[in-house]
Formats: C-alpha cells, structure tokens, sequence
C-alpha cells in the first residue's frame, strides 16, 4: 500500500522520460509499455547508471544501445553494460576497480494490437522481452535446470532477463496523456520479477519536448526527468530510482522513412 500511495504521489510530483534507457528499449523508466517508435526509427544511446538501477551490479556503470523499429509492430535492440574486475570473482588482480569486460542482451518488442484498432478505447498491446537469447551456463553446471535459452534462473548470465506483457492507452489532457500498466516475469534468484507494474506520462501542450512521468515497476517506484532538442533527435533523460538514486543517460534518434 505504502508503495501504491508513493506511486500516486510521484505521479503528480515528478517530471519523467519516455524511454527505457536502462534496456535501451521503448517504454517509460523501468516499465515496458505498449508504445511503438515510428516505423524505421534507429536510436543509439548511452547510460550512466546507478548501481540501484540494475539487476545485481555492486557499483555504478555505464551502458550503449542501438534499437531498431523494423516494422511499426516490431522492434529489436540490443544493449552492452561495462562489468568491472572486482575481488573474489575470476578476475586477475590487474583488472580490479577496471571496466574489463560487458554484458550483452538482446530485446525484442512485438505489438499484438494497436490502439483504438477494435474500439475507440481499446489500449494497444505489447508481448515482448530483454536478454532473451541468454543461456544459462551456471545452472547447467550446477544440474539445478537446463532451461536453454531465455529463462534464466542462476546469478550469473542474464541479469536483464525479464517477459512481460503491456497495454497502453493515451488521453487528450491538456496534452497527451498516457496510462500503462504492464505485467513483469522470470525465474532470477538475484532480481526476481513476478507482478503487475504501473505508470503514467503527460507530455503538456505547451511545452511537447518536455515528457512527464512516474512509475512502479514491480519493484521500485520511480520517477525522473527528459528534454528532447534538435527536431526530437537527441534526448537527455534522467532517472531518480526509488526517488533516491540518480541515473542519466542521451541518444540519438533518426527516421529512416
């Protein structure tokens, strides 16, 4: 409920961005929603993330995406965040405290129905996933499961593992608003996700490159803020996850049609 009460809070409180630049995906914060980028958008981007941003990292990170909308109901990405050497682990001495190595994920966005497709008010629908080509080695070595590829249920590959489905709906209010909620899955022993998500976001009328946002991801109530410039092709976001802790990332987002 105390989460539930926060989530509301922030939504009348916080500015906010529309993209998930943590999976370098389309959606708000952390939540995937059901918006779709223009057909044969490209954007690339990077991230400076908080270490209470990401699914296990014990320090602050840095992260690089390229995300293609191949159809107006498909789109793929696939994202790299730096790991560092750290004591205890595998990690020769001369790589601690050192960006050495990154990991990889592939995402994947497939839009079942578009909005007002049935109805007037029928939201559009998303099936999609993050670090869904991932196979887990540890758990194999371990004989607790062989689940190939895609559902990962050890501490090791596949940190960004989720699946999920997500409905979108936008209001005229002054602006566009949008109300999203979404439900999140999978079997990860460090970062488990299993329940419903929630958010919002209003871009106002008067100032359109300004996005206003919060959310609860299933986890974490978040809110943060985006500035688009340059005919909508650079975007600076931020992020307070937990309303605490502070990520910021930019990318560069072009047309091809």
């Amino acid at each position: 409920m105390k989460r539930i009460l926060s989530f509301l809070f922030g939504s009348m409180l916080c500015l906010f961005v529309q993209a998930q630049f943590p999976y370098g995906t389309t959606g708000l914060l952390h939540m995937p929603t059901a918006d779709m980028q223009r057909d044969k958008t490209v954007m690339v981007g990077g991230s400076a993330l908080n270490k209470h941003a990401t699914p296990g990292w014990s320090y602050n990170t840095y992260n690089y995406y390229l995300n293609i909308t191949l159809f107006p109901f498909l789109e793929v990405a696939y994202a790299c965040t730096l790991n560092k050497g750290m004591p205890g682990n595998y990690w020769p001495e001369s790589t601690w405290g050192k960006f050495t190595n990154q990991d990889r994920q592939f995402s994947g966005r497939l839009r079942i129905i578009k909005e007002g497709q049935f109805w007037k008010y029928m939201p559009a629908v998303v099936l999609g996933g993050n670090d869904v080509l991932t196979r887990d080695w540890q758990a194999i070595e371990d004989k607790e499961d062989d689940s190939g590829f895609g559902t990962p249920v050890s501490k090791g590959n596949g940190r960004w593992n989720r699946w999920y489905i997500a409905a979108s709906k936008h209001l005229d209010l002054y602006g566009d608003f949008g109300i999203h909620t979404a439900y999140l899955y999978n079997r990860r022993a460090d970062y488990k996700l299993n329940g419903l998500a929630l958010g919002a976001n209003w871009k106002p009328q008067i100032y359109s490159n300004l996005n206003l946002m919060a959310e609860y991801d299933s986890r974490t109530v978040n809110c943060g803020l985006a500035y688009s410039f340059w005919k909508d092709h650079i975007h600076v976001v931020t992020e307070l996850n937990d309303f605490k802790y502070l990520s910021a990332g930019i990318y560069f987002k072009i047309h091809l049609k």
